[in-house]
Formats: C-alpha cells, structure tokens, sequence
C-alpha cells in the first residue's frame, strides 16, 4: 500500500502454524538505488535466550506484529547477490515505476523457526524454500540468492529476532523472504535492479477455527491458475485472484475455496493457499505439481511421512467425483500445516469426511510438527537448529 513519499509499508499475508493439546494423547498411544531502507543498518544486541518480548503469547491469530529487525540485501541486474544486511524493521521507499509495483515482478515464501524446551531454535527444511525461489526466479526473469545467501539471511534475521520466538507449544515465529524486481522501468521488461527482503512475526493458527476441520466450497467459475501462467511457482500474483472467490464463498459460510483445473473444470488442483489431499483406504492421493499447482514443502514433506507409515501416495489427476468417495481429506501447508476437512461442498452436493482422533489427518499431523518443534528424533534430517 503506496504512502506518502514513495513508501510502502511492509504489510503481507502472514501465515500461521496450529498447535494442539492433543500431542501427548498421540505420544502416549502413538536512491542510487529505487529501493532504501528507512534507517540505518543496525547490529543486535542479544537480550538473553530466556527473555520474551512482551506478547501475550496465549493469545497470538491472524495478524502482523512487527518484530525488531528485517533483512535486506540487494543488486543490479548485472551483478549477483552479495553483501545483506540486517536493518530495523520498518518501512521501505520504492519508485513508483518499479517493477514489482507495474508488473508484479515478485516472489515471496514462508517458513518458520520454532523454539524446543530447552531454548534451542529450529528451523524447518529451510534449503527447500530457497531452492523453490530459484526456480520461480527463472520463471519471472529475476535475479536471486543463492541457497547458502539465503539459508543464511534467514539464520541472522532468526537470531535478530529471538526474542519473538514463540515459548513451546504456544506458536511459532513465520519468516516471510520477498524477492522483487526494484529497479525503475517504464515499458515491460525485466527489473534493472533487484531487492531480496527477510521480515518476522509470531504467529499463532492460520484458520480462526483452530484445530477444527475446516469447509470447502469447490469452485469452477473462477480459476488460480492456467496452463503456461505461474501457478508453479509462489508469485505474489498468483495470489489476488483468488480473492473474489474467497470472499463469496466466506459470504456463504465456508472456510476456503478449493479450486480446479481451468481447462476441463473437472480435476482438483489447490484450495487458496495449500495443496489438497484425499484418502481412501491406505491410498492417499494428491494432484500434481508442476505448471498450475505448486510444490509445497510441507505437502513434500507429508508424503515422505505418510509412506513411511505404509501408505500408498500417488501423485496424479484426481477427479472431482473422487471427493464424494473419499475417506478424509485434509489441507498442507506452511501456514496450515495439517488441516482436517470436515466437509467440501460441490454444486450444491456437501459430502462430509472423516476427522479427529485416529484420524489419518492428526497422526500425519502430530508427526510432523513433532519433528518441526524437536519433540519428536528427526530421522529425516529436516530441522536445522539455530
């Protein structure tokens, strides 16, 4: 959102991690340049890894709040990342010809650190997310970090921050990298300069239902994504059509929207903001990524898990049809983590879904933020601590 002097306020879509009583029931059974940062660059002082900032830590949901220092390292579209920097969090100035604000020539992602018993923080596969911004930087003719630049900016803005990691159990502290084309431009080219961009808040559960399955509306009329547009990659334009769609589906009561193909309108693809799966029997199957559908890490992540307890998981078309035979249904992603479909509701038809205890759904879930929060050994190799 544009303010006076060229400034744009640091304000996105903040995901959120769900965190539940139900671990122990399961572990018992189971200028020069267009872009400046406002202040200067500034180092951190470490307050001490006992002390919390002062939160209401019971009570985090849905909304930024803005912690002490951000990230940011840039270059000119004839040079590499280099040297970043950590600054105080805050607004930036960008040109108003820039060309994430003319040709929305960016890319964002979304990970998170979280804090064990004994203080140590961790974060989860965090190579994944910088590998996943290389590709979608190709996509959009972008300049990016490298993996090791950017598994490191997100180590120092971590640290900067630690302060606003959540205590155990209570929530966790989401990391959102942006990579934009900064540089000024009038006619639809590449970006002559790009900014990379690190920012922290705590964040409790995603869905105000918290642990409660949540309701899908399938919708056909509007699409995510087409055949040879970005839906495979995180664009932050990948994100505002779905909007409308969201709205009128909330307007009629259900949780999300979950979309499918543009070109048949027949086969599932993505709900707003993560990858679907559906279970029938011991077979878990889940659409495939690629052109329209993204490579979520935690869907990734999901499945990895889900044949190690014996599952069957197959990556394929799954007609819509399919929805009204299955077993459970259930959501992945950063923000979501693991969310139980109570109910999706497709032309007017509403077919309801398995959920809670014994559910598929909860063991998948309880595993993996078990690994993410250190409770759990992480045979995987996943966690990186901090």
């Amino acid at each position: 959102m544009l303010q006076r002097n060229n400034c744009i306020n640091l304000r996105s879509l903040i995901f959120f991690s769900r965190y539940g009583s139900s671990f122990s029931k399961f572990f018992t059974s189971q200028a020069a340049s267009s872009l400046q940062p406002v202040c200067e660059p500034a180092t951190y002082s470490n307050r001490g890894d006992d002390e919390y900032a002062d939160l209401n830590w019971d009570n985090l949901g849905y909304g930024l709040v803005p912690t002490d220092y951000m990230y940011i390292m840039k270059c000119s579209d004839k040079e590499k990342f280099s040297h970043g920097e950590l600054n105080r969090f805050g607004n930036i100035e960008m040109s108003p010809a820039s060309g994430v604000l003319n040709y929305a020539q960016g890319l964002f992602e979304g990970l998170k650190a979280y804090r064990k018993e004994d203080g140590r923080v961790l974060l989860f596969r965090p190579e994944q997310n910088a590998m996943r911004m290389m590709m979608g930087a190709e996509r959009m003719c972008m300049l990016s970090p490298s993996v090791d630049q950017f598994v490191d900016a997100v180590k120092q803005t971590v640290l900067a921050n630690k302060r606003w990691v959540p205590p155990p159990g209570k929530g966790s502290l989401y990391l959102r990298p942006l990579l934009m084309g900064s540089g000024a431009m009038l006619g639809l080219a590449p970006a002559p300069e790009y900014t990379f961009i690190i920012f922290a808040s705590p964040v409790g559960t995603y869905f105000k239902e918290g642990l409660a399955p949540i309701n899908l509306l399938v919708e056909d009329e509007f699409h995510r994504a087409t055949l040879g547009g970005t839906g495979g990659v995180k664009a932050i334009s990948n994100y505002a059509p779905v909007l409308k769609a969201q709205a009128q589906a909330k307007s009629k009561g259900f949780t999300d929207v979950l979309f499918v193909d543009s070109k048949t309108k027949n086969h599932l693809e993505e709900v707003a903001s993560c990858n679907i799966f559906i279970l029938k029997g011991k077979t878990i199957s889940t659409p495939v990524t690629g052109v329209t559908v993204l490579p979520g890490i935690t869907r990734k992540s999901i499945i990895d898990i889900a044949r190690d307890y014996g599952y069957q998981v197959e990556e394929r078309p799954i007609p819509v049809e399919e929805l009204f035979e299955a077993d459970e249904v259930f959501c992945t992603g950063t923000a979501v983590v693991v969310a139980p479909v109570g109910s999706i509701t497709y032309q007017g038809k509403r077919v309801e879904y398995r959920t809670g205890d014994g559910s598929v759904s909860q063991k998948l879930y309880l595993t993996l933020t078990g690994i993410q929060m250190g409770l759990i050994e992480d045979k995987m190799g996943w966690t990186v601590e901090i």
